[in-house]
């Protein structure tokens, strides 16, 4: 392994990659800093304390903080990622978008440029919220957030939050074409992991006062190690078809009559699904906060708020069509099917064409309905673990519900959401997709690799 990292340094392309990334990261670091001018911070620092264990600060862990300080990286890279939702949406139903996806390169330049300027549009809206969620706050003490409200302090925050936003989804852009992996997953690991050692201390604080027992805390460490393993083991997972190519005679040489196989990997989405389901799920929420005083908005938002049954509900829903939609896009069993026909290959006793792409169409399914369900129960486990599930939100036998589960299940463990589910589902798949990277480089230039037997497999 020592001799592995020192193989890194001593290519000067790796070594050069490696080193933008991580200045990259740091600027992203440093503007998650820098505060939004007009804002209180003293006031601020005293509301975001009474955030904490609920879903704004879920949504906080994903900005790295910044969204608490309100600082000019608040928005994060969300506004970009739900760009690209709409626009991947708008591919199925709009025949022009359909048609530039299957162009090549340069189709796909051309969609990226409209899905910028979809984040744009999404960023100002979303900072609009923010700047009037701001100005109708105030602390215990009646302090307000903002000092001075008005429009002078809304257009300074449009302006500044996203020109941040912008500048985060160029950071990852440049991460991606100049460094090492997806510089969008490396942006919202960066934000994830900056607040585990607060996290752990957090934990030791409340066992040395008593809050937590040190059975509760070792339990924790267990079940912390068992579903890093469950989700390591669940990336790698893949059901492998074979796959026989028969021999063709072309001049003097025979080509084909080996046998090889078909990987497709249980969760072939990777970590995209949730981080789409978690800005869809977003949704409702944010635009109830446009209009506090509508009593349609705040019942509306109430019964989608964290912890409800209509939320969960919800976000294992988007999460299992996030799922098979992202699989129906990079995956197309029919043109698999015709390509494995036009180079003599076939799957022994399926005939080709269609009977094979109907194969591979329902073994596609079956696989990506089990990574659907480990990503929902993954994702759904640390919400429950934080603040439960408010069954008294339930129509008619919601009360009775309530009164007979423990009080466990209603209320949660209070236990930090940095040790499972979303935030853990991110750490480990973006880590095994940044060695794969890593481990790439490294054998392409006939370096050993991280692993002497077998090789880390991409999460894509």
């Amino acid at each position: 392994m020592i001799e592995s990292f020192r193989n890194i340094f001593a290519i000067p392309d790796l070594r050069k990659r490696l080193t933008f990334t991580f200045l990259m990261l740091a600027v992203y670091r440093v503007g998650c800093f820098i505060p939004t001018p007009g804002v209180d911070p003293q006031a601020l620092l005293e509301f975001m304390k009474l955030t904490e264990g609920t879903f704004l600060g879920f949504v906080n862990t994903f900005t790295g903080g910044s969204l608490s300080r309100v600082a000019v990286f608040a928005l994060g890279i969300m506004p970009y990622i739900t760009a690209s939702i709409i626009l991947q949406l708008l591919t199925v139903v709009w025949p022009y978008l359909e048609k530039l996806s299957k162009e090549g390169e340069l189709g796909r330049r051309k969609i990226t440029q409209y899905t910028r300027y979809g984040t744009v549009l999404i960023s100002s809206v979303q900072s609009l919220g923010i700047a009037i969620f701001l100005e109708r706050t105030s602390t215990p003490g009646g302090a307000s957030l903002v000092p001075h409200p008005g429009w002078g302090f809304r257009l300074m925050t449009m302006i500044t939050l996203t020109t941040g936003c912008v500048f985060v989804m160029w950071l990852g852009e440049q991460i991606t074409e100049r460094g090492i992996g997806n510089g969008i997953s490396l942006i919202i690991f960066a934000g994830i992991v900056v607040g585990l050692p607060n996290a752990i201390v957090d934990t030791f604080a409340k066992l040395q006062t008593g809050a937590l027992s040190i059975v509760v805390v070792l339990i924790l460490i267990v079940f912390m190690v068992l579903v890093t393993a469950f989700i390591v083991y669940m990336e790698r997972a893949q059901r492998r078809i074979p796959v026989q190519y028969a021999k063709r005679v072309m001049g003097r040489k025979v080509y084909g009559g080996q046998s090889t196989y078909l990987p497709l990997r249980v969760n072939t989405g990777g970590v995209i699904p949730v981080i789409f389901a978690s800005s869809v799920v977003m949704v409702p929420t944010t635009l109830a906060s446009f209009w506090p005083e509508s009593a349609l908005a705040v019942g509306i938002a109430d019964h989608i708020s964290w912890g409800q049954p209509l939320y969960y509900l919800l976000e294992v829903v988007a999460i299992v069509f996030f799922s098979f939609f992202y699989v129906s896009i990079i995956f197309n069993p029919v043109d698999l099917a015709e390509n494995m026909r036009k180079y003599g290959g076939f799957i022994p006793g399926i005939r080709t064409g269609k009977r094979t792409s109907e194969y591979i169409d329902s073994v596609l399914t079956r696989i990506t309905t089990v990574g659907a369900l480990y990503l929902a129960a993954v994702t759904v486990l640390p919400e429950f673990l934080l603040t439960g599930i408010k069954l008294d939100g339930l129509p008619v036998i919601g009360p009775a519900l309530d009164s007979f589960v423990p009080s466990f299940v209603t209320t949660g463990l209070g236990i930090n959401f940095y040790f499972g589910g979303t935030s853990l589902l991110i750490i480990v798949g973006v880590a095994m997709d940044f060695l794969q990277q890593v481990e790439s480089q490294l054998v392409m230039r006939n370096y050993e690799g991280f692993m002497k037997r077998g090789r880390i497999r991409g999460r894509r």
